[in-house]
């Protein structure tokens, strides 16, 4: 069993710190490859 003591108040704010930093940048590169592909298509659509 994990010793939750031992856990310091610089952990608690650090991880989820590094996740939401970690889902940011998921999200923006993740819409820019979306918007890149919707373009794609759209100029083989039209020729």
């Amino acid at each position: 069993m994990p010793d939750f003591g031992a856990m310091t108040p610089q952990h608690v704010i650090y991880l989820p710190t590094v996740a939401m930093l970690g889902l940011i940048t998921g999200y923006i590169l993740g819409s820019r490859a979306v918007r890149a592909e919707f373009e794609r298509r759209r100029k083989r659509l039209k020729e």
